[in-house]
């Protein structure tokens, strides 16, 4: 059942569309990504979602509310963490969850939901001296405070060190298993492929891919890549003449063969054959980075402001 549905949704600012017919639905209990560069029109989009933009056109309903219209009732069902999300410095994390919890007709457990995202030695803190990832965590808590059906999530991971954002994705894929449907906004390819059940990719406000993970790096028709060193030269025919190999070219000392399939044993097959010592050799599978490029002709930008 879907949860969230988007139809033909437009919106334009002066003489600028910044989305654009775009559509999508979100169904029942999956995290579903919504992943593009900046100015693809991803915050706007989810600003229609949140009843804080009005659509220029097209039809926008989450659990089959009109998100301006019925505002209020709205607010009941959705928990958002934005991506700028600021609390006063010296408002301590208890009373941030206390305060959020009193907008709410039937609110979390506030000390549970402290446990379950380990903030409990932290209740007595204020906001200026959490860490990163401990004012991540709290922004979770503060959208599930309502006991949402639904959670928005924005570029919930920007900024982190590895450790915190491999922590908050944990924490994730812990909120879904409550039986929280989870819009995921971001610009982090590893944590799209790690989190999403499916994905819509925007570019220029338009939705230019929606799949899986697995299904939009294979509908980009992306390659595995074969990376090995070896002594001395050899003739590069050897491996191009194979039907998985689409092409073999040199890279800062090593050789590269692109291709699909069981690309690593008929290379290293083919290799042997024709007594060519291959070493540190290794599989680079296609990633969803590779889909990205395939359908929108440009790599994303890691730091950019999405």
């Amino acid at each position: 059942m879907a949860v969230l549905e988007v139809d033909g949704l437009r919106k334009q600012y002066d003489d600028t569309v910044v989305v654009d017919d775009v559509s999508f639905d979100v169904a029942q209990g999956e995290i579903f990504g919504i992943l593009g560069p900046n100015g693809a029109g991803k915050t706007t989009t989810v600003e229609c979602l949140e009843g804080l933009r009005v659509p220029d056109a097209g039809h926008v309903r989450v659990l089959g509310l009109d998100p301006h219209r019925e505002r209020a009732k709205l607010r009941q069902v959705l928990g958002v963490q934005l991506q700028k999300g600021m609390l006063p410095e010296k408002l301590r994390v208890r009373e941030a969850l206390a305060l959020y919890r009193s907008f709410y007709r039937d609110g979390a457990d506030i000390d549970r939901l402290l446990d379950d995202l380990r903030l409990t030695e932290k209740r007595n803190t204020a906001f200026e001296d959490l860490s990163g990832g401990q004012a991540q965590r709290l922004a979770i808590a503060l959208a599930l405070v309502g006991k949402p059906r639904i959670a928005i999530l924005d570029e919930l991971t920007t900024g982190l060190d590895p450790r915190a954002r491999e922590d908050t994705w944990e924490l994730i894929e812990q909120i879904r298993a409550t039986g929280v449907t989870v819009l995921l906004v971001t610009h982090f390819m590893a944590e799209a492929q790690r989190l999403c059940d499916r994905i819509a990719i925007l570019d220029r406000g338009k939705v230019v891919a929606l799949d899986t993970p697995g299904g939009l790096i294979a509908a980009a028709g992306a390659q595995q890549r074969v990376r090995f060193r070896t002594s001395e030269s050899f003739d590069t025919a050897v491996l191009e003449r194979l039907g998985e190999v689409s092409e073999v070219r040199a890279e800062r000392g090593e050789m590269v063969v692109f291709g699909t399939g069981d690309l690593l044993r008929v290379v290293s097959t083919e290799l042997a054959n024709h007594g060519i010592a291959a070493t540190e050799t290794r599989v680079e599978h296609a990633t969803l980075d590779d889909a990205f490029l395939a359908f929108t002709g440009r790599a994303m930008d890691a730091h950019e402001n999405v």
